[in-house]
């Protein structure tokens, strides 16, 4: 590759638009395998249980992933902050192909809970690996430009993943769900290692990993992450086990916190913290995490449920979210570009989320899939103004030093909210619908059948079937309800950000910290 093909990354100075394409291509590619893998996953979940047997520990081989992917993301980004992005970016796809080649070998479940594990522990890297390396490589005031790109990665995942699962396992084997990985990731090896090019970082004297803080950081987020997880379906939400992990994970993050507060190189500085706009794109992201997969997985069930479509397409029921998130995605990321300007975004997002949740609630059984699609085009532009202006804010109020640790933080908010939001408006759905069974008779249908698909409810007797139907429309209207409930907070803290100037090419001004921030413009990188 040509010398002017190569990127190397100078604050405030944007590099040709040819070698960014070439490298964020790249990219796009890792940030794809770590999106795509669980919705490709769950396809194949009925075959790989038909074969490897152990029905008991099916939430284990989704569990694990989670589970690892969440506690990794804060070490991958400070790691990357310490010894430079590259070289640990590039590891994290090896560990990832490593455990995507192991699982499609596993012979039993416990070794593909196993495999799925390391699988996760890479993806936890990707994922702050691809923000951050973004971060180095373009100034946040060029990054709007590739705005698009990112949330179109995002909606290929989603539409794609659980068409892509099908079908390659119905034609090539539930293994290939797996394998199918080992190709995309070698071509990302390959593209980064050949045309990305960052300055390497010396370790400072004296500085070393915050090995107990990483560890503490670890077991509370992995006791939340299991709370969100079991409560309601594992075990009861007033269980032993559920209240234990809940005290436990709690007392492991107070203890981070005194500790961090006392490490010479803390795994998560709270100094960035000090910057309000970081905080509250944390808070904010935490709110679009909970609203969007909380919806990506109970749409599907009204449709499916009550608007009768198939729940082969499952992807494409999403369509009208996910374009409509993309399409403003894009357009947001030009007008930040090309004004610098960015505060109404997240106001003008808070404000659609709250509107589009809304009116996803007041759906019936007499809703028709067109108003339903409107009315999720309004949620899917909502978090186009928000999906990627959160990350772009967070990373411009921190010092270039801690671009890691700022984006695996903001990442790993985004990623319990999503746990969150699945578990509550989950609780909450699961308990409408079988409060409204039980009052129109068909309280023999247990908490599984929650997810009945068009078949299978067609086969079932008119009245019983009229009354889960009407049992769905009304735990997806309390669920709803309460997601919208939840996006009013992030439009209210919308009001709260300060617009500063973000850094890098264009008209703009110079950049000024935030007013009794700690956050100073570093010159290069």
């Amino acid at each position: 590759m040509a010398t002017n093909e190569t990127v190397k990354t100078a604050e405030g100075e944007a590099p040709p638009a040819r070698s960014v394409r070439v490298v964020l291509l790249a990219l796009m590619i890792a940030m794809l395998l770590a999106m795509l893998d669980n919705m490709i996953i769950g396809t194949a979940m009925p075959t790989i249980v038909g074969e490897l047997g152990g029905l008991e520990h099916l939430s284990w081989v989704v569990t694990a992933y989670t589970l690892a992917t969440a506690a990794s993301t804060p070490l991958w980004g400070k790691v990357g902050d310490m010894f430079g992005r590259k070289g640990v970016f590039l590891a994290s796809i090896v560990i990832f192909l490593i455990g995507s080649a192991l699982s499609g070998m596993a012979q039993d479940m416990g070794q593909l809970i196993g495999f799925r594990t390391i699988q996760g522990l890479g993806a936890g890297g990707l994922m702050v690996g691809v923000m951050a390396i973004i971060g180095d490589l373009i100034p946040p005031r060029e990054r709007g430009k590739y705005q698009g790109m990112m949330a179109g990665v995002m909606a290929l995942a989603m539409i794609g993943g659980p068409l892509v699962g099908g079908t390659i396992t119905d034609h090539w084997g539930w293994r290939w769900s797996f394998y199918i990985n080992l190709p995309l990731g070698v071509v990302a090896l390959a593209m980064v290692s050949t045309v990305l090019h960052l300055p390497k970082k010396q370790r400072a004297t004296g500085t070393r990993i915050d090995f107990l803080g990483a560890g503490l950081l670890t077991v509370g987020i992995t006791a939340i992450v299991l709370v969100t997880t079991w409560g309601g379906t594992e075990y009861a939400w007033g269980s032993g086990m559920i209240v234990g992990l809940a005290i436990g994970g709690a007392a492991a993050l107070a203890a981070f916190l005194f500790v961090e507060t006392r490490a010479s190189d803390p795994i998560m500085p709270l100094h960035i913290f000090r910057s309000r706009n970081f905080t509250l794109m944390s808070l904010i992201g935490f709110i679009t995490g909970f609203v969007m997969f909380g919806a990506v997985l109970y749409l599907p069930i009204f449709q499916q449920s009550v608007q009768g479509a198939s729940a082969t397409n499952s992807g494409l029921l999403l369509l009208p979210m996910l374009l409509s998130m993309m399409v403003v995605s894009l357009l947001v990321g030009r007008f930040t570009t090309s004004t610098g300007k960015y505060k109404v975004f997240p106001i003008a997002g808070g404000a659609l989320m709250v509107v589009g949740l809304y009116l996803l609630s007041t759906m019936d059984t007499g809703t028709s899939r067109l108003v339903s699609g409107v009315w999720m085009a309004v949620l899917g532009a909502g978090m186009g103004f928000l999906m990627q202006i959160t990350m772009l804010v967070a990373q411009n109020s921190v010092e270039m030093k801690d671009m890691g640790v700022a984006s695996s933080s903001t990442t790993l908010f985004r990623t319990l909210g999503s746990s969150f939001g699945v578990a509550v408006m989950g609780a909450l759905f699961t308990g409408r619908v079988q409060d409204e069974m039980a009052a129109r008779g068909g309280s023999g249908l247990t908490e599984r059948t929650a997810q009945l698909d068009a078949a299978s409810l067609a086969k079932l007797p008119e009245a019983l079937r009229e009354a889960y139907q009407h049992a769905v429309a009304t735990g997806t209207h309390g669920a709803f309800l309460l997601a919208s409930a939840v996006a009013v907070l992030g439009f209210v803290l919308a009001f709260f950000v300060k617009e500063v100037t973000l850094r890098g090419a264009g008209p703009a001004a110079a950049p000024k910290p935030e007013s009794g921030d700690t956050v100073k413009v570093a010159e290069t990188v």
